[in-house]
């Protein structure tokens, strides 16, 4: 499961900007404050950042640079009200990669976030095979038997993060943790209700339950 940290200073725009990516499948932690999203990558291991550049109490730009000190490979998407040369340069220089002014198209920011997540990821192929299923997780797609299957975003958010974690044990917690941010609210049967589903779409043996353990997707030849 992709996580994805967003700062951003003002509230409306943060959480639709939370929300829109929510709804295409990946877990978004929101933080206000430059201090706040500091902690945060202190702490969690995210795969993207969606930084606002003209943070009130501290530049987007030094945190950038900051960041590059202690982790150099987490791509970040800087959000800017100013569409200069200039200012994109300077970005450019402490370690942003990728640019994307206000106001924007929500698919456009989603586009965005798809090519740098591919180009930062360490796989010789995007692509996960095990037995008749194949998920694409750039594509974000999952196919049996060479036909798609049509997944919901946390169907598909859970069989990635078993399917990359092929021949371990993955347990509720880590499930939970890995799908979904900081305050969402998670009823308490929900993980097994979408691996129900799973199972349904995808065939009933392929996600084994390990009682009192929890979930795995065996290698298959």
């Amino acid at each position: 499961m992709t996580r994805i940290l967003l700062v951003e200073d003002d509230a409306m725009m943060g959480q639709a900007v939370k929300v829109a990516l929510s709804q295409a499948g990946y877990a978004v932690d929101l933080a206000n404050m430059a201090e706040d999203a500091e902690a945060a990558l202190d702490t969690t291991p995210y795969d993207l950042v969606v930084l606002d550049i003209n943070l009130p109490e501290k530049s987007g730009l030094e945190m950038v640079r900051e960041l590059r000190k202690r982790r150099k490979d987490i791509p970040v998407l800087a959000l800017t009200a100013r569409d200069t040369t200039k200012q994109k340069v300077e970005g450019l220089n402490a370690g942003v990669d990728d640019y994307l002014v206000k106001p924007f198209d929500l698919e456009e920011l989603l586009a965005r976030l798809q090519a740098l997540l591919r180009r930062s990821n360490s796989r010789p192929t995007p692509n996960i095979k095990n037995g008749i299923i194949t998920l694409d997780p750039a594509a974000r797609t999952v196919q049996k038997n060479g036909k798609q299957v049509d997944l919901s975003a946390r169907e598909f958010a859970i069989l990635a993060i078993l399917m990359e974690n092929i021949d371990k044990v993955m347990n509720k917690q880590e499930i939970e943790d890995k799908l979904y941010g900081w305050d969402i609210e998670i009823e308490s049967n929900a993980v097994e209700v979408h691996i129900s589903h799973l199972r349904k779409k995808i065939g009933e043996h392929m996600i084994k339950t390990i009682r009192g353990l929890g979930y795995i997707v065996e290698k298959i030849a």
